[in-house]
């Protein structure tokens, strides 16, 4: 039986969170409950909400979960843009390839759950 292991937007953006921790390892140590932990949290929420809805029984629930990922991922890429702004990271263009991915991923995975109709 297949799970949220085998999910390719869950493997990613398990990764991503640990490119996101990397990146903000060395934030001014006086955001670690500010910023970094808002970024951290954000990115940690979109792999755990896809794992949650994955194993809801109800297609809308398991949707609900991913609108909620998507949520995320988009707080996480304006969290990026505030830290750019902040210059606490010089350029944001790196990850957005990752965050569009992602983003593209989750409406497809949305979208097919949609296409079932099962409830």
């Amino acid at each position: 039986m297949k799970t949220h292991r085998d999910l390719e937007v869950w493997q990613k953006s398990r990764e991503f969170v640990t490119t996101v921790y990397t990146l903000t390892r060395d934030f001014p140590k006086d955001e670690i409950y500010g910023l970094t932990n808002q970024i951290r949290q954000s990115a940690v929420l979109i792999p755990s909400n896809i794992a949650e809805g994955s194993a809801r029984r109800k297609n809308k629930e398991y949707r609900q979960f991913l609108y909620i990922a998507l949520g995320s991922l988009a707080e996480l890429e304006t969290q990026l843009i505030i830290a750019h702004d902040l210059k606490y990271i010089e350029s944001i263009a790196e990850y957005d390839s990752s965050i569009a991915n992602l983003r593209m991923m989750l409406e497809s995975l949305i979208k097919s759950l949609k296409d079932k109709k099962v409830d």
